[in-house]
């Protein structure tokens, strides 16, 4: 289910960004980001399995901390000078990237420091991706550019990003409590 579920938010998401911003397209550009939003949440399922088979707690603990750094990330957008966190958009992505290698290197090496610290990095790069996408959905209404449905999916998959890596920190700091305690 988790890979058909990616392949299949993918591919909505691509239909989703051919599909130009209109309203006659509206009512179909709402049915593919529900789609895309259902299959984001179907792909979450195995990672949701392995918190609950932890700790159940995990969860709630996970959805209320990220929806707290979503919200005070956000408001620090909103209420910064207009276009101050824009030029973090090129170190963001180079985070990005690094981060993605890392994970590939991270297949033939199995170091759990690295997979550990690419967790706490990447959850470092999404509150930053949290501060820059707000100011740049900003900064492009400001210029005209109405698509609030693609600005969802921005901060859709951010908000997902950020409670996933949560997630798995918290999962694995659970893991570890269990394992002094024996």
């Amino acid at each position: 289910a988790g890979l058909l579920s990616a392949l299949g938010s993918l591919i909505l998401m691509i239909w989703l960004m051919a599909t130009p911003h209109s309203h006659e397209t509206e009512q179909k550009r709402l049915g593919l980001l529900a789609g895309f939003a259902f299959l984001t949440g179907v792909g979450l399922g195995p990672a949701l399995e392995f918190c609950i088979a932890i700790n159940p707690s995990i969860l709630p603990t996970a959805f209320m901390g990220t929806a707290m750094i979503f919200t005070c990330f956000t408001l620090s957008a909103l209420y910064a000078r207009r276009r101050s966190y824009l030029f973090l958009g090129g170190i963001l992505m180079s985070a990005l990237s690094l981060l993605l290698l890392s994970s590939l290197g991270n297949v033939f090496f199995g170091s759990i420091w690295l997979f550990q610290a690419n967790l706490y990095v990447g959850l470092v790069v999404m509150c930053g991706f949290v501060l820059f996408d707000t100011q740049l959905i900003i900064e492009k209404a400001e210029n005209g550019d109405q698509d609030y449905i693609w600005h969802c999916i921005d901060l859709f998959l951010d908000f997902v990003t950020l409670f996933r890596k949560l997630m798995m920190i918290l999962a694995m700091n659970e893991k570890d409590k269990k394992k002094e305690k024996k």
